[in-house]
């Protein structure tokens, strides 16, 4: 079935949706290519449903009608020119938390196309309101840059390869889809520090790959290599206060990143924990151990790890 693409006959007949899936919630890149595509068969915005990641299709098509961003017939639509001010204010605007972020950037590309007055008209409604979303995200990454707070933990790493430094996990909570975007910086600040950035939206951890983590044939970078690696979402409700202990930070760490280690760490401590028994019977057949002084180090079962 054919798109009307007329503007009257579309308000009168109004056709079904399409969906486009994007891979996640600040894919600009699928945004765009979907976007070329979209205006190469001349698809009116109104026509077009966003979807990001995992959000259920919502759509009255039929299902094969429904688009991936990566789709073959998105990625040899011809280039759009636009002005240059427009490609950065979309970098910025898509990492916005408004669920109609897409629709209004693809709306903008297509007035841009068929009104070319538009890039000459000092207000806009659509443009007023992406420039204002574009601001709010680098206000909230100028924050999060500025207030984001480490605390320093003593990981299994950390005892297997000292001399990477232990690990500096922090917990933070923006108002866009940020974390991405901020990650490279806090590489390049903290690039030979191991740390892990924890958010209700996504995580991110950089490891400092020092030259002890090299073959002896290889170069090893002089400055050192951090390599991010993204993960899930971090619950807010388990995020431990800023003066919590070492190991609820390391816990909080473990339960996003390395969820099996956390459960193997928790059933040790069960198994080691003291047994207790009813009053008046008495433990036969069972070895008593002095009990540990606090804060000791457990330096038996750490040295086979190194």
């Amino acid at each position: 079935m054919g798109v009307m693409n007329d503007l009257l006959t579309t308000d009168l007949f109004p056709q079904a949706t399409l969906p486009v899936a994007l891979r996640g919630q600040t894919d600009f890149e699928g945004f765009r290519r979907a976007a070329r595509g979209l205006l190469a068969q001349n698809i009116l915005p109104a026509q077009v449903s966003w979807q990001c990641g995992n959000a259920p299709p919502q759509t009255t098509q039929a299902p094969q009608a429904a688009g991936s961003a990566l789709s073959p017939a998105f990625s040899d639509a011809p280039a759009v020119s636009v002005p240059p001010e427009f490609l950065a204010l979309c970098q910025a605007a898509v990492l916005h938390r408004n669920p109609q972020r897409f629709h209004l950037l693809y709306r903008l590309l297509w007035r841009l196309v068929h009104e070319p007055e538009l890039r000459h008209t000092p207000q806009d409604a659509d443009m007023d309101q992406a420039r204002q979303m574009a601001d709010e995200v680098r206000e909230d990454i100028r924050k999060m840059k500025a207030q984001l707070r480490f605390r320093s933990v003593q990981d299994d790493s950390f005892r297997a390869r000292p001399l990477a430094g232990p690990l500096h996990v922090a917990w933070y909570e923006p108002e866009h889809h940020i974390v991405e975007a901020v990650a490279p910086t806090f590489a390049k600040r903290f690039s030979l520090m191991r740390w892990a950035i924890l958010t209700p939206g996504g995580s991110v951890e950089s490891d400092y790959l020092g030259p002890q983590d090299f073959a002896a044939d290889a170069k090893p970078p002089g400055e050192g290599l951090a390599a991010l690696r993204f993960g899930p979402a971090a619950d807010p409700q388990d995020a431990p206060a800023l003066d919590a202990g070492e190991q609820q930070w390391l816990a909080y760490y473990e339960q996003v990143f390395h969820p099996a280690r956390l459960a193997r760490r928790r059933l040790l401590q069960k198994q080691a924990a003291p047994q207790r028994y009813r009053k008046g019977r008495s433990p036969v057949g069972r070895k008593a151990h002095a009990p540990r002084a606090p804060g000791a180090s457990r330096a038996g079962s750490q040295s086979l790890s190194l």
